[in-house]
């Protein structure tokens, strides 16, 4: 990769089959502010519940996850050995090893309803 990229993400969504559990889970690995929003057409859990702060964010909502979608790469509070090590204890799954690019380093996982996800630790961080 000969450049690193800032912001090519704009809004996630991620179907989940028990919101309340993974709720948790998202907020245990990633140490993330969580705010539930039960409007039409269904309840959803913010990843960022300040909506005056810039940057990328997401959200969980109900519905049937897929272990063949895509993969969101989710950009982790500190190390990634202490998110793999967060992520299994609060019933994710980690697949394979490290990989490491210039941007840092990352691992796939699996959250607990099996979304794949990119466990994301930037460079110098």
């Amino acid at each position: 990769m000969a450049f690193i990229p800032t912001d090519t993400v704009c809004w996630t969504e991620i179907p989940v089959r028990d919101l309340d559990a993974s709720t948790a889970f998202y907020k245990t690995v990633f140490d993330w502010e969580m705010q539930r929003v039960d409007e039409e057409p269904n309840p959803t859990v913010f990843f960022k519940p300040d909506m005056d702060e810039a940057g990328i964010s997401g959200h969980l909502y109900p519905g049937t996850p897929s272990e063949n979608g895509p993969t969101i790469h989710l950009v982790v509070p500190d190390s990634l050995s202490a998110a793999k090590d967060r992520c299994t204890a609060a019933g994710g799954k980690v697949i394979g090893d490290d990989v490491e690019i210039p941007a840092g380093k990352f691992c796939y996982a699996n959250d607990p309803d099996g979304n794949s996800i990119g466990l994301f630790e930037r460079s110098g961080q």
